[in-house]
């Protein structure tokens, strides 16, 4: 199972990185680790790939 948690819904642009780098700053003090930033493209917006403090990979989206 693959979670997307959702942070910047409805965001574009550099508003919707600000939203995703503040939550991603806040997990990072919780424990998670930030593992890449897949920018946007064409067909997507931009979000973070993350781990959980087990390991798990999930997305700030």
């Amino acid at each position: 199972m693959h979670l997307d948690v959702r942070v910047g819904t409805g965001l574009v642009g550099a508003e919707r990185l600000a939203a995703l780098e503040t939550e991603c700053a806040r997990l990072v003090a919780l424990g998670a680790v930030r593992e890449r930033l897949l920018p946007a493209d064409e067909d997507n917006e931009s979000c973070i790939v993350m781990r959980d403090v087990e390991g798990n990979e999930f997305c700030l989206d």
